[in-house]
Formats: structure tokens, C-alpha cells, sequence
């Protein structure tokens, strides 16, 4: 049996896709990642897809991504379910 994810953003998580939403040098996949991270604030049924949790893992193997971009794409992952064991 597959055990539910049920996490969802924090405040501050919240609050750091927030400003990666409003800033307009923001890469788009740090935007993708911000806005999945951001509408699972208060949704624990809600998962992360597969383009979002890749663009958050993209966002955080960029070295020029802000902290505030790092913190939403890790929310953002932390909230995508587990891979399946082969």
C-alpha cells in the first residue's frame, strides 16, 4: 500500500514562492515551482506533478537561483510522491 503524502506549504515557504512570483527576473521554471508550491498551501490532497517537481529540481541545481527561489522548489518537492520501489 502507498503511504498518502499529506504536507503542505508552510508560511514561509509561502512567502518565498510569493516573492519569486512577483519577481520578474525569476526564471520560468523557479515561476512553475513557486506557483505549485503556492497552491498547496492549505491543500494537503494535492500533489506536485511531474513538470513541477522537475522544474523545482532544475531550479535547485542552478547556481544562480535566489534563496527565496531554493526554498519554494524544495517545498514544491518535498510534497511530490515518493517514487515507486522496482
Amino acid at each position: 500500500m502507498v503511504k498518502k503524502k499529506t504536507e503542505v506549504t508552510s508560511k514561509k515557504g509561502a512567502s518565498a514562492a510569493s516573492k519569486v512570483l512577483r519577481n520578474p527576473n525569476s526564471s520560468k521554471k523557479a515561476k512553475s515551482s513557486a506557483g505549485s508550491a503556492l497552491s498547496q498551501r492549505n491543500a494537503p490532497a494535492k500533489v506536485t506533478s511531474k513538470k513541477a517537481a522537475s522544474a523545482a529540481s532544475k531550479t535547485l541545481r542552478d547556481g544562480r537561483t535566489s534563496k527565496s527561489s531554493k526554498t519554494s522548489a524544495g517545498s514544491t518537492l518535498t510534497q511530490r510522491p515518493d517514487k515507486k520501489k522496482r
